[in-house]
């Protein structure tokens, strides 16, 4: 549940017209100060003190690229929730917001993220399953996000049988097309992100997969805590769970220090009954990506004792 003064900080934040605009536009690409100057039509300087309140706000994110900040929407899954609701109650064709999106386009504004990076990453994710997966294949392997399709066939190959949940009809569509053209085997189910990260009928099937891939890139309302219970939920004893987290959204305060995405990351994997195997940082272009192999706890703690 969301405190109610967060939601009267991003109610106050978004409830201004150019700060509703950035807002849209940032829900479509990550975008520079002068990209949305150019496309709301209005000063650099006076664009930057909207986005410094909307960064303040939790709305927005600095994302430093070389000598250049992109801002996108934030990643914490409260502030993601709210964020989602709002964008989508926007019509495009409003004509507030519809003369913003053509003027960038006139611009020629290039994708926030080029294909190539976004490649890199996908082809990272699957060789980091690939080579932290040990030898022999594993029984069974379910897979939660399959819009990386490179980690995904890693993942299928890791396993003798493997089932991919996709949170939107379009995710789903694409991974069933690329299993089928790829030669591969993998039940697509797709889950509504209310009914939480794996959905409640293979939640109910208790412990049954002898991998489990979190793939938490895309932006997602439910916190990692409920992930990660979810995979440690159908995750059986003898498991290993493979884990993709935004580095961004570990960066949190505590007792007014700041703690180090690494640090947090360990420390929820703990929280949530696991043993950290392996913790890596994944760079491709713009993406910063911490790869984690965690597994029960308990299954640690019983061989040391044996």
């Amino acid at each position: 549940m969301t405190e109610a003064s967060d939601l009267v900080t991003w109610l106050r934040a978004a409830g201004e017209p150019t700060r509703l605009r950035l807002l849209a536009l940032c829900a479509q690409r990550e975008s520079s100060v002068s990209e949305l100057a150019l496309a709301v039509g209005q000063s650099g300087p006076r664009v930057s003190r909207h986005l410094k309140i909307l960064c303040a706000a939790g709305l927005l994110s600095r994302l430093r690229c070389g000598q250049w900040v992109h801002y996108r929407l934030a990643q914490d899954p409260a502030a993601a929730r709210f964020l989602q609701a709002l964008v989508a109650d926007l019509d495009p064709a409003d004509p507030l917001l519809a003369p913003d999106r053509r003027r960038m386009k006139a611009a020629g504004v290039a994708p926030a993220q080029d294909p190539s990076a976004r490649s890199r990453l996908d082809e990272a994710l699957g060789a980091f399953i690939a080579t932290s997966a040990g030898a022999g294949r594993r029984g069974s392997a379910l897979v939660v996000g399959v819009q990386h399709h490179a980690m995904l066939a890693s993942a299928i190959r890791v396993a003798l049988e493997c089932t991919g949940i996709a949170h939107s009809r379009r995710a789903a569509q694409a991974a069933s097309a690329f299993v089928k053209r790829e030669g591969l085997t993998c039940r697509i189910l797709f889950t509504e992100p209310a009914d939480g990260p794996i959905g409640a009928d293979l939640a109910r099937s208790g412990p049954q997969y002898e991998a489990v891939v979190l793939d938490r890139l895309a932006p997602l309302a439910a916190p990692l805590s409920a992930w990660l219970a979810a995979g440690r939920q159908v995750l059986a004893s003898a498991g290993r769970l493979w884990l993709f987290e935004r580095d961004e959204s570990l960066t949190a305060r505590q007792d007014g220090a700041t703690t180090q995405p690494l640090a947090r990351l360990r420390q929820l994997l703990d929280e949530a009954g696991f043993a950290c195997e392996r913790l890596s940082p994944i760079q491709a272009g713009r993406e910063h990506v911490l790869a984690a192999v965690a597994v029960p706890a308990w299954a640690v703690r019983a061989a040391s004792v044996a």
